[in-house]
């Protein structure tokens, strides 16, 4: 197993349309051979529209599928949780400023978020975060267990 990390930082609005945020649905199989220019169209907007998902930055609502994403955004791989763990760390402290509660950004709170993300990891489990930044900003971050994912483990992983 390994762990790759995944973050977004981007306008509040954006992150709130979820439909972006979610794969397209397959196509369904021919019935009749009268829907096969259906079923062919069907496929192709589907192509379309995965391609679409697959290289959209926006994180996908389900943190598994951050593994359907292009390979070019994973921000970093690491082979131990707690390499993952130190990442997250990493990343919380450096946009903590920013945080639209201080609470959220409560450095004790902030240490607990990294060792509870290396127990998850370690037991295989994703790790996913979100945080207002400002009105209007929104910061994603996720680590995403791969080869195999726990909750989706017929997922390919994309660095494979």
């Amino acid at each position: 197993m390994h762990i790759h990390a995944y973050s977004w930082l981007g306008e509040k609005e954006l992150f709130d349309r979820e439909a972006l945020r979610r794969p397209p649905d397959r196509p369904h199989p021919p019935v009749t051979g009268e829907d096969e220019a259906y079923v062919r169209e069907d496929k192709e907007r589907y192509s379309t529209l995965l391609e679409t998902f697959r290289h959209s930055e926006l994180p996908p609502l389900e943190t598994s599928l951050w593994l359907l994403k292009s390979p070019a955004l994973i921000r970093a791989t690491f082979e131990e949780p707690k390499d993952a763990a130190a990442w997250l760390g990493r990343e919380l402290t450096e946009h903590a400023p920013g945080f639209l509660s201080h609470q959220e950004a409560d450095t004790a709170r902030l240490a607990r978020l990294v060792t509870t993300a290396a127990d998850r990891l370690t037991h295989g489990t994703d790790v996913s975060f979100g945080f207002y930044l400002g009105r209007t900003s929104f910061l994603s971050l996720a680590l995403v267990t791969c080869s195999p994912n726990h909750w989706a483990p017929d997922l390919p992983c994309p660095m494979a």
